[in-house]
């Protein structure tokens, strides 16, 4: 039993993290076992920001302006790497939205783990390349644009509610969490900002496809051949932009 406790700590951590697996099989060798884990994490974590870039990885910022992680937890749990190709991309949304709505930080999601094509970055079924990312809406209450400010303390799960012709199915990862949203604060997408954002990416070549919810693509006006709906079977992305190269 006790073997098998270790197996599913490393199955969970590797899920999760990639790195924490390694770090959990070496800290068990340590009396001193979650103190060894937390040193081990963090020494392979501030390694892997110095190896992935030999690789074809490149983490994100954590923190910073015009670009940076959402939370530090995404970076806490190395989900911030991308190729620098995409970091590029990033970099000139980024300042394309600070040049036209100055003061407005871009917020990334998810991204990718640091090594390995192919190494699922799980709920999702891609970003398994570097060449995928989430990004968070901007946001406005009614008192204008909120800066830096997401409705979900992740940026996920705060969904904005439209009209979908997806049926209710089991098992699905399209999730409607409906006993989570009266939590969130309310908050709204801002238009010209998101705007802003849709057309800077759909205008740049290096961009491949960009996943949205339809209602939010028809409420915004931002229809494109590259905006695209991500299908029944997937997450839903009415609480954040997925695009890819």
């Amino acid at each position: 039993m006790r073997l098998l406790g270790h197996g599913l700590w490393v199955v969970t951590l590797t899920f999760l993290t990639q790195l924490g697996g390694i770090a959990w099989l070496i800290a068990c060798l340590s009396r001193h076992r979650w103190a060894a884990f937390l040193g081990t994490y963090a020494v392979l974590s501030v390694g892997a920001a110095f190896v992935a870039p030999q690789m074809g990885r490149v983490p994100l910022p954590c923190i910073g302006e015009p670009l940076r992680m959402q939370s530090l937890i995404y970076c806490a749990m190395n989900r911030h790497y991308v190729v620098p190709e995409m970091a590029l991309v990033l970099q000139d949304l980024a300042e394309a939205t600070e040049a036209r709505h100055p003061r407005t930080p871009t917020l990334v999601l998810d991204a990718s783990f640091p090594f390995g094509d192919g190494f699922p970055l799980l709920p999702h079924l891609s970003h398994d390349d570097g060449e995928k990312v989430d990004l968070a809406f901007h946001y406005r209450d009614a008192d204008g644009y909120r800066r830096g400010v997401t409705r979900s303390p992740i940026g996920y799960f705060a969904f904005e509610q439209g009209r979908t012709d997806c049926a209710k199915r089991f098992p699905t990862l399209r999730w409607d969490l409906d006993w989570l949203q009266p939590l969130w604060p309310d908050l709204t997408p801002d238009r010209p900002r998101m705007r802003t954002v849709m057309a800077h990416l759909t205008a740049d070549r290096r961009v491949g496809k960009i996943l949205l919810e339809p209602h939010l693509t028809a409420s915004w006006g931002v229809a494109h051949p590259k905006v695209r709906f991500q299908g029944c079977h997937a997450a839903r992305h009415d609480d954040h932009i997925h695009i890819q190269l």
